[in-house]
């Protein structure tokens, strides 16, 4: 089993590692439908959600999710927005140091979940400038399913 230190470790390569060299509409519409379609290729219960700054380029909701999914991103992408790290790694780092986000982040829990699934979109040379995300996982499922098609979407 990994310890929290080594999981934030590899979601921070993760994060030096998935990069952008641009990113522009087309690009958040072709990686949104290279989500849904791997999303229904899998029979996949998620709202996939891309994101460029407060604007949202791409949504769709796969059968099986409803508006608690769409909930979800939003509360993951302000994480995302507010911290520069993945949701999954926000929640991780708070578990590390022995606490929890909810307990610790004195952010409303309404508004804000560092739960798994909302990655940055960080382009180089300039750092997050949106965000790519899924709900309707669980949350190290949503993380790794995000984590993976963006792999192949910048190979």
């Amino acid at each position: 089993m990994q310890t929290e230190t080594e999981l934030l470790a590899e979601l921070a390569e993760q994060e030096s590692r998935l990069v952008f060299a641009r990113f522009d509409n087309e690009t958040a519409v072709a990686l949104g439908v290279q989500l849904l379609t791997a999303g229904r290729e899998r029979g996949l219960p998620i709202a996939i959600s891309v994101r460029r700054g407060s604007q949202r380029l791409f949504h769709a909701a796969l059968p099986g999710t409803s508006a608690d999914n769409d909930a979800w991103l939003d509360r993951k992408c302000r994480v995302v927005d507010r911290y520069g790290h993945s949701s999954f790694f926000v929640g991780t780092q708070f578990r590390s140091k022995g606490t929890t986000f909810e307990a610790s982040s004195r952010l409303d829990p309404d508004e804000y979940a560092a739960h798994g699934g909302v990655f940055p979109v960080i382009v180089a040379d300039v750092g997050p400038v949106g965000t790519v995300g899924v709900s309707g996982l669980p949350q190290a499922d949503d993380h790794a399913f995000v984590v993976e098609q963006l792999t192949k979407f910048l190979a």
